[in-house]
């Protein structure tokens, strides 16, 4: 059983930046895929970005892409989401979330372990 603790959401301008952190506990955690998810008021939860294991390989959303950095550091059972140059329309709660399998997937329901969630407001 895994657990997943988010930290560092806030409110920031357009334009600003903030890291999220999520911290794991209970797990293997270099057996994980990581990925990040967000849900906005009135919006199903989507896709964000994922890592692979050894940090390797990522992918994002293509809302994302060039702005946003997931990393991770497996010493410390951690993953992060650098968030840059940040929009209106990326207010939502983010959520850290974990699966056991060998390739990166978007689908939510490909995750068996999930955070609460941090809220990230970016005002215009």
């Amino acid at each position: 059983q895994v657990q997943l603790v988010e930290s560092g959401g806030g409110l920031v301008q357009a334009g600003g930046s903030l890291r999220l952190s999520c911290a794991a506990s209970g797990g293997t955690f270099s057996n994980y895929i990581l990925g990040w998810f967000r849900q906005a008021p009135g919006k199903r939860r989507e896709f964000v970005a994922a890592i692979k294991g050894s940090g390797a390989l990522t992918y994002y959303a293509d809302s994302v892409k060039g702005r946003f950095t997931i990393s991770r550091d497996n010493a410390k059972n951690t993953v992060y989401l650098q968030m840059n140059k940040l929009k209106p329309e990326d207010t939502a709660v983010y959520y850290c979330a974990a699966t056991s399998r060998s390739t990166i997937v978007v689908a939510e329901t490909s995750y068996a372990y999930w955070g609460r969630g941090t809220q990230v407001t970016v005002s215009s």
